[in-house]
């Protein structure tokens, strides 16, 4: 309890206080230091690798107006369509806000053990659970901050309840923390409305008894995705730390670069204490992620929200996003099953992992057209998971008409049977057809034959999920192969996938790059 005191008296703090205290960082015992030169050690697992697709649970109180992402801090922009949801039902946030949204989320359907068995079928190989959003409030039991899922909502440790269930299916368990961005990006909780009958009236945050919700005010000219505020930069390394100690993660997510920067030591040491924590806990052997929006040098691994590689990368990385809002909003579609199979199929040529929202109701359970996309991934999964899981790219990543284009927030692209991507696992190289082509004829321009007689020559060409043979020719134009009038499976013809044995196999077109 008085180390919970003293937590909740150094998020009370006011801004003006005017000596901040020097930041303590210690670190779980290892050969990792909080630079970017003891980071360079690290080397990617081969668990992460081999995994290729994991599901995320970006699920929290959040969920329960139904509105989508950033809620909690929406409801404090007037005139936006989430303030006028807020008032409309649940009052003015003078004084109902958000701390009055957190009791109504009961998560009274969740069962994490059935989702995860669902998960797991449907083919992820890990499975990552939200820690905190930028709402500033905890999905599990930490002493440090009294507003987690323990004390208020389902009083449930949410995390450990998801990590025992990802135990029990296998599947390596990671942690998203969103907490860095949410000193600065709380800060609309402090204000008012500035027109209207409560116009100059200040929002709940603006008082100080629930500082330890909304924190302090920020310092001016403090508004930045990270704060520069040492006194939070120290409270965030506090509350993280304990959450990787107590918890041993093998993956944490950090939304946005390294926190608070890499010319600043706090969020390189909290990656250093991840990863000698993980040495620790795994016998000397380091199976540790670090995600996070930057690029990494292959000292962690770099993640694009909503966004892909443009090409191979040789350093491993991670595309976040989502089948809809990242959290549950009655006004969205889901994406299409054809969309999650060929931003998988697309990420894995390039060296890349996909991390998918599948997104929960407030109450935990899965809408029904959720079930179903899971339910046709795993008939997908089951025949085409072998030119996926454990494979490495290619020389080439691909061919075909559309070139995704690398960065974040690009991922809506149309692709046909004439996209096609490699992967490669020991002596296969694999084709991957983003459709069924319509005329039976799957044509791979980058293995034509050549004036080299060596150079790409096909023993054998074999259809995923097909047990016939096909016929198939090589030309100067192509290797060419003949299709059954059927693709196998319920749901093959969103992809055709090629196992091909040759010798010698190397790109005859550069058709992309």
């Amino acid at each position: 309890m008085a180390g919970l005191a003293l937590s909740l008296c150094s998020r009370l703090l006011a801004a003006d206080e005017t000596t901040a205290p020097a930041l303590s960082l210690p670190l779980a015992p290892g050969p990792f230091q909080g630079t970017m030169d003891s980071l360079t050690n690290y080397t990617c697992p081969a668990w992460f690798r081999d995994a290729k697709f994991g599901i995320w649970a970006h699920w929290g109180p959040q969920a329960v107006p139904m509105e989508g992402d950033w809620y909690a801090r929406k409801m404090y922009q007037q005139g936006s369509p989430d303030y006028k949801d807020h008032l409309a039902r649940y009052g003015h946030p003078s004084t109902n806000g958000w701390k009055d949204i957190i009791p109504l989320w009961k998560a009274e359907n969740w069962d994490p053990d059935r989702l995860m068995k669902l998960y797991k079928k449907a083919g992820a190989k890990y499975f990552v659970s939200m820690g905190s959003h930028h709402d500033d409030f905890f999905l599990w039991n930490s002493p440090e901050h009294k507003w987690n899922s323990v004390n208020y909502g389902p009083h449930r440790d949410v995390v450990a309840a998801w990590q025992k269930a990802a135990k029990r299916q296998g599947l390596p368990f990671g942690v998203s923390e969103h907490l860095g961005a949410s000193f600065t990006w709380f800060q609309d909780a402090h204000k008012a409305d500035q027109t209207g009958p409560l116009a100059g009236v200040p929002y709940d945050g603006a008082d100080p008894a629930n500082w330890d919700l909304y924190h302090f005010p920020a310092e001016k000219g403090d508004t930045k995705w990270y704060s520069n505020n040492p006194r939070w930069q120290q409270q965030w390394y506090n509350e993280i730390k304990q959450l990787v100690d107590d918890y041993h993660p093998e993956l944490l997510y950090s939304d946005g670069g390294v926190a608070f920067g890499t010319d600043n030591v706090v969020g390189l040491s909290q990656i250093a204490n991840l990863y000698n924590d993980n040495l620790l806990h795994n016998h000397g052997k380091l199976t540790a992620i670090y995600n996070c929006k930057q690029p990494s040098g292959g000292r962690w691994v770099q993640d694009y929200e909503r966004g892909v590689n443009g090409g191979i990368n040789p350093d491993p990385w991670q595309t976040d996003t989502s089948i809809g809002d990242w959290f549950y909003n009655r006004h969205w579609k889901y994406q299409p099953i054809s969309w999650t199979v060929h931003m998988l199929v697309d990420i894995t040529s390039k060296n890349g992992n996909l991390l998918l929202n599948v997104v929960l109701r407030p109450d935990g359970s899965l809408d029904p057209e959720v079930e179903t996309m899971l339910h046709q991934l795993a008939d997908w999964t089951a025949v085409n998971g072998e030119a996926i899981y454990g494979t490495r790219p290619w020389l080439l990543y691909g061919e075909g008409e559309v070139k995704a284009k690398g960065g974040a927030f690009k991922e809506n692209f149309h692709y046909t049977a004439k996209d096609i991507r490699f992967t490669t696992k020991g002596k296969h190289l694999y084709a991957i057809a983003l459709g069924w082509p319509e005329d039976g004829q799957f044509t791979i321009k980058s293995l034509a034959s050549t004036a080299d007689a060596t150079a790409n020559h096909i023993q054998r060409v074999e259809l995923l999920g097909h047990r016939g043979k096909l016929k198939f020719s090589q030309t100067a134009a192509g290797l060419v192969v003949t299709l059954p009038a059927k693709p196998p499976g319920d749901v093959s013809d969103l992809s055709c996938a090629l196992r091909i044995t040759g010798t010698h196999l190397q790109p005859a077109a550069q058709d992309a790059k």
